[in-house]
């Protein structure tokens, strides 16, 4: 292999040297050369300075990053670097990515641009380029910043997502290029805000900014290779399932994409659609890992009880807290329907008193019934004349002229894991206003177990984050209503 003009030519246009000079292993571990399939190039030719793709699993677009990053390193003395969800797999990368594409690189581009140091998890080459894998990033500057599976690290390891935020972020120029790729993994969390703002500017044809996130969304659908022969009838509920994809979404499937789904969805069962989104909405109706109430959810996501509520302002509001004095102070704001529970307002604040909240609930204008409390309510303020925060709910505060007052009941004490058990049975009961609740919902969905770091599991206790204080308050509602009626048999689907 010479330096002839030809050559020259080629390999100073980045999209012929990406499809012709690299070579990977395929899923069968042989050596092919990387073409990039129409998703890579859709990626590729659309590449923006700050990039999100929603994905299904295995399109190939870590493959992809790992060979621009290395190009960028070989030919244009680019400082690069790609997180990955844990140790294993930035070694991983490393070893099948990267370092076996620069293996199998003519000699005479290694001879050319030689890597001074190709130890575990980083190449340096003799023009100044250098390509980093590992875990987290901090310190320096890069051209390239890629993140894999962020999805996943915010729902398991937020500490870490926010130092990437925080730290790794900021080590890329306005005019660089940061990438995050990643499954969905639940509704809270910074993936799921920057997929949230970026569909939503895609929607609307918004103009972006260097520092705006473009949204990319790559569907099961779009590989051919996801496809089977028809082996046997699709069971009703997929019958439904895709005729809706047809109806609302125009997105036609052969019977051999049905049967592959049919297929897959036998294995992953409820994971289905996080892994194998058809739609980027459905990636995050999948409740993420540890979550408690994951099942709930997703009968909530089905029956379509989260949308808008019926009106009902005959009915009493009741309201459940979650009292806190350094921390956050909630209140959710339940009507009684029949056998069902609407959840109608959520409200969220700290660094208030009780006069703050006592405002809010003046300000909504419902017609209250009960207020409920955890026992802490009975426990003397910090300050003051040594009145608990029940005596001076009781005694009420002037609000805009008029003496405003709550009678608080109590929710009788339970252990944390009976009172999940509580709320398992009565979510099926609830609906919940998708924009006034939303907040609320968010942490719900997201409480969740504890992670053990050590012993790679999860502990049997809960998270003590963000969510704590609405699944609380949530869990006191459920509590406090656990004997107020019978909560056996089957719901009708509320559609919203």
């Amino acid at each position: 292999m010479a330096f002839n003009a030809t050559l020259k030519a080629q390999l100073a246009d980045r999209f012929w040297r990406l499809n012709h000079l690299y070579f990977i292993t395929d899923k069968h571990g042989r050596k092919i050369r990387f073409t990039m399939t129409a998703q890579q190039r859709a990626y590729f030719t659309g590449m923006h300075t700050r990039n999100l793709i929603l994905k299904a699993r295995q399109l190939g677009f870590t493959t992809e990053v790992c060979l621009i990053q290395l190009d960028a390193a070989l030919f244009e003395s680019a400082k690069c670097a790609l997180i990955a969800h844990t140790l294993n797999d930035a070694k991983r990368l490393f070893r099948e990515k990267v370092k076996y594409a620069y293996d199998h690189l003519p000699d005479l581009l290694k001879r050319a641009n030689p890597a001074r140091n190709d130890s575990a998890g980083e190449l340096v080459f003799h023009n100044g380029g250098s390509l980093y894998i590992s875990t987290s990033f901090r310190g320096g500057t890069l051209r390239y910043l890629h993140i894999s599976e962020f999805g996943k690290l915010c729902a398991k390891f937020p500490e870490k997502a926010r130092e990437i935020v925080t730290g790794a972020f900021e080590a890329v120029a306005t005019d660089c290029v940061v990438t995050i790729e990643s499954t969905a993994e639940g509704r809270a969390g910074y993936f799921f805000d920057y997929c949230q703002t970026a569909e939503k500017a895609l929607l609307s044809n918004k103009p972006l900014g260097p520092l705006d996130w473009k949204f990319f969304f790559f569907s099961w659908w779009n590989n051919p290779q996801y496809a089977l022969p028809v082996s046997s009838p699709l069971p009703p509920r997929l019958q439904a399932y895709f005729s809706e994809l047809q109806t609302k979404q125009s997105i036609r499937l052969t019977a051999e994409q049905k049967a592959w789904y049919y297929a897959k969805e036998s294995t992953l069962g409820d994971d289905m659609k996080r892994e194998y989104p058809s739609i980027p909405s459905e990636a995050f109706q999948q409740s993420i890992e540890g979550a408690y109430y994951a099942n709930q959810f997703r009968y909530l996501y089905e029956n379509q009880r989260i949308g808008t509520l019926p009106a009902n302002p005959h009915l009493p509001v009741h309201t459940f807290w979650d009292l806190g004095v350094g921390d956050a102070t909630v209140i959710w704001f339940v009507r009684e329907v029949g056998s069902e529970f609407h959840l109608m307002d959520y409200y969220e604040n700290s660094g208030e008193g009780l006069r703050h909240y006592m405002q809010v609930l003046k300000a909504r204008a419902y017609h209250y019934g009960e207020h409920w409390a955890p026992h802490d309510i009975d426990n003397r303020e910090l300050a003051g004349d040594g009145k608990s925060r029940r005596q001076l709910a009781y005694e009420g505060y002037d609000l805009d002229g008029d003496i405003y007052r709550i009678n608080f009941r109590v929710v009788p004490r339970l252990c944390i894991d009976e009172g999940i058990e509580s709320v398992r049975e009565i979510l099926p009961r609830c609906a919940f206003d998708s924009v006034t609740c939303e907040q609320g919902l968010s942490h719900l969905e997201r409480y969740r177990k504890a992670w053990d770091n050590q012993h790679g599991c999860w502990k049997d206790k809960p998270l003590h984050d963000a969510s704590s204080h609405a699944a609380d308050a949530f869990r006191y509602f459920a509590v406090a209503k656990r004997n107020h009626r019978q909560l056996r048999g089957q719901v009708t689907p509320l559609r919203l």
